[in-house]
């Protein structure tokens, strides 16, 4: 594989991409980490300290992604941790002018979102539910940690309550989320193992992106990838580069400071652009 495009400076390539954007008849846009970070919903650094600097003195992680995995004494401090940490990146932060820019970027289009993140970004600014699939779960939905049943509910209020009521790094244990079919324990429903639960939300989402692909198979489809990195290439990445490639009217256009690359196959009809993903904006 080769860099695509690489002998094009950044904003002959945006320029590109633009006009690529206004030809399609479709626009698929697969959203990584990235993105997130971009618009500044970063795990670590100020952000952290300034909302963690308690659980970094006590148990020394430096970052959210790695309190995420922290064995945590007992559930009142794991969900101390967690609900803090769902509430500033789910529920508290407010609309992000990145996103608020991609969406008007392809608000005109027929376009549908593939996303690995969990953070609720696109529905927040206004991308439409019904052209959304978030395949790896919801920072918004717990789940039956065994699980005993395939069905998963919203956290707001109890994710709030724990939040607010919390001390000395724990929560009441009367608040302590019980799964109310088995009285087991509840969690966020994340992929992180398999008993991860694909619920019926979860199941017509991927309904609705299946049938977007295949309505417009043949078409001058466009495969924008942001901020997708190699953890998990398989759910975006390589599927999108295997759609351009079976699809002769697709194009690939990928925008990520590192990761961004296409096989010989499709390189003519790809845009690997080596940058920040701030150069959203000038797609507007």
């Amino acid at each position: 594989m080769n860099n695509c495009s690489g002998s094009l400076p950044v904003d002959k390539q945006v320029k590109i991409l633009r006009a690529w954007l206004s030809d399609a008849d479709a626009v698929v846009i697969g959203a990584g980490a990235g993105l997130s970070s971009a618009a500044g919903f970063t795990y670590g650094g100020r952000r952290f300290k300034e909302n963690f600097a308690d659980f970094e003195r006590a148990y020394g992680f430096h970052d959210m992604y790695s309190g995420g995995f922290y064995p945590f004494p007992s559930r009142q401090h794991f969900w101390a941790y967690w609900s803090r940490m769902i509430m500033l990146n789910r529920y508290s932060a407010p609309a992000d002018g990145l996103y608020s820019a991609l969406l008007r970027a392809v608000k005109d289009k027929n376009y549908f979102v593939l996303t690995t993140n969990v953070d609720h970004r696109f529905q927040i600014v206004g991308f439409d539910k019904q052209r959304l699939f978030y395949t790896q779960g919801d920072y918004g939905l717990f789940r039956c940690e065994k699980p005993c049943h395939n069905k998963t509910y919203d956290n707001y209020a109890q994710v709030k309550a724990m939040a607010e009521e919390q001390k000395d790094l724990k929560i009441p244990s009367a608040l302590v989320p019980r799964c109310p079919v088995c009285g087991g324990y509840m969690t966020t429903n994340l992929r992180i193992d398999d008993s991860f639960v694909q619920d019926a939300g979860w199941h017509a989402a991927c309904a609705r992106y299946k049938n977007f692909i295949a309505q417009n198979s043949g078409k001058c489809v466009l495969f924008l990838e942001l901020g997708v990195g190699m953890n998990t290439p398989g759910i975006i990445k390589y599927p999108f580069i295997d759609m351009t490639y079976r699809n002769k009217e697709a194009r690939y256009a990928c925008i990520n400071a590192e990761d961004n690359f296409a096989p010989l196959e499709v390189e003519e009809r790809s845009l690997c652009i080596k940058s920040d993903l701030n150069i959203i904006y000038q797609l507007v």
